[in-house]
This record gives C-alpha cells, structure tokens and sequence, in this order.
C-alpha cells in the first residue's frame, strides 16, 4: 500500500497549494483526495485553467533567488566580464527558462 505524505512542502514555492471551494472527495479505504486550484509539482506550479501565469511567476522567483546566490561572484572585479555574463546565463537565465517550452502560449 502506498504511505501518504500529509504535510510536504516544495522548497522552489512559498505558497505550495491553495483552494477554494469544496475541499477533498472520498476516493475508499479511508482515503481522501484534495481538490485545490494550484500546486507545485516538481518546481513547476500547475493550476486549474491550465495558464501559465503561476508557473512564470514561479520561475521569475526561482531566478531572482539564483541571481541573489550569486552577487558576490557577479559583482566580483577580479573575475571577467566574460566570465560573469557566462556564469549570469548558465545558471540564472538557466533556472527561469526550465519547462518554459511546456507553457501554453496565447494572445491577450
């Protein structure tokens, strides 16, 4: 039987699940499934109307918590330009693009 994890929180969201509405359905042998409107599931924040706008606001959070690791390396005089820039794309740019090319894309 499968053990059921009751309080897991993801450490890339602040607000892991939220709902409104009717709270759980019955699913048998005591155990209970909860309706939410969106949650994080692998980093990645999924809603209900299947937009993208929380998954994106999730990632532009992700990044800005890299970039803020890395100040003092991108603010370092001793280390090039070049280097920095490098550095800057591959891990900050990297970590707000992740599963972008999942997202729905539409006119507004």
């Amino acid at each position: 039987m499968y053990r059921v994890m009751k309080s897991f929180i993801c450490r890339g969201c602040s607000n892991p699940v939220t709902s409104t509405g009717r709270t759980s359905v019955d699913i048998g042998a005591s155990a209970n499934l909860e309706f939410v409107d969106k949650f994080c599931y692998l980093g990645d924040t999924l809603s209900v109307d299947g937009d993208a706008d929380a998954a994106v606001e999730a990632r532009i959070r992700i990044g800005w918590n890299k970039f803020l690791q890395l100040v003092p390396l991108l603010t370092n005089r001793d280390i090039s330009l070049i280097r920095r820039g490098r550095l800057c794309s591959s891990c900050v740019r990297s970590s707000m693009l992740h599963g972008s090319e999942t997202w729905p894309v539409r006119k507004e």
